[in-house]
């Protein structure tokens, strides 16, 4: 079943350019992963700091490959400390 995921990514106040830095570093390799279908990154025009990944998958199962990737573990050890908030809702469409 198709699985969308829906991230919401805060900073930490005088660290927005290095977690939107280490953002834009997973677009690429994950659009190239095995069953992403979307994976769209999106930053809040009124809250420079708040970021939020618009993601689809084939399945849950692929997406949870994906969580465990090499960018998505490097990309945690490089915003140690940055991120105040992290939000995910795993979603399935309905209409």
């Amino acid at each position: 079943m198709p699985l969308t995921i829906v991230a919401s990514i805060r900073a930490q106040s005088g660290r927005e350019d290095l977690v939107e830095a280490e953002l834009r570093k997973l677009v690429e390799p994950t659009r190239r992963e095995a069953g992403c279908l979307q994976y769209d990154l999106h930053k809040n025009n009124e809250a420079p700091g708040h970021f939020l990944f618009y993601e689809n998958w084939e399945s849950r199962d692929l997406w949870q490959a994906h969580m465990g990737s090499a960018h998505i573990a490097a990309y945690a050890a490089a915003t140690e400390g940055a991120v105040a908030e992290f939000i995910l809702h795993e979603m399935e469409r309905v209409a």
